[in-house]
Parts: structure tokens; C-alpha cells; sequence
């Protein structure tokens, strides 16, 4: 089982969870992280680091997030890898906890 990215990190995008992780398993995209579901080890390091609360064990995701896991497994293959913290975008607060955030990915 994998931790997943979920929709309140798109735009919000803090980094506090890539330091924590022993595996390097996130990557990043323009406004969004995701989880490389064959190289998160369950560790669940991320999860509390997360200030946006966008991360979810997988058997924990909520129902009307479950495409985030093809969509965590797709994107990590073609993202570059992050390992290292980095400065949220500067309207982050102003967009965590905005439902309906999907239509706002960049791929």
C-alpha cells in the first residue's frame, strides 16, 4: 500500500512532506505533488507533515478522490523528482482547503 496525493495540495503545493521522506518518493509537477506508488514504502512520515492535509493513506482516501491514485502513479513518471523543501507559491494559504481544485492542475 502507498500514501497518495490528494486534491488540496493542487496550488497549494507545500514541500514539507518531500524532506521528511526517507525514499525520495515525490515528485513535482507545476502547482502539484504526487507519490510514486512503487516507491513509497508506507512509512506515513509524509501524512503529518502535510500542512494542507492532502495526503492520505491509499485504503484512506476519500471516495471522491480515488482517481488520484492513477492519477499520483501517472504523473510520477513523468514529473521530475523533488527531495528537497522548497518555498510554497506565495497564494498557497489562500487556495488550501478550496474544494473543487482539479480543474486547476497543470500538467
Amino acid at each position: 500500500m502507498a500514501f497518495v496525493v490528494g486534491e488540496n495540495c493542487i496550488k497549494c503545493k507545500y514541500t514539507d512532506c518531500v524532506e521528511v521522506c526517507p525514499v525520495d518518493c515525490f515528485y513535482e509537477g507545476p502547482n502539484f505533488l504526487v507519490i510514486h506508488p512503487d516507491e513509497c514504502i508506507d512509512c506515513a512520515l509524509c501524512e503529518p507533515e502535510c500542512p494542507a492535509n492532502a495526503i492520505f493513506a491509499e485504503d484512506e482516501l476519500p471516495d471522491d478522490q480515488e482517481h488520484f491514485k492513477e492519477l499520483n502513479a501517472e504523473l510520477a513518471e513523468v514529473w521530475d523528482n523533488i527531495t528537497e523543501k522548497k518555498d510554497a507559491p506565495s497564494d498557497a494559504d489562500d487556495w488550501n482547503g478550496v474544494e473543487g481544485k482539479l480543474s486547476y492542475l497543470e500538467r
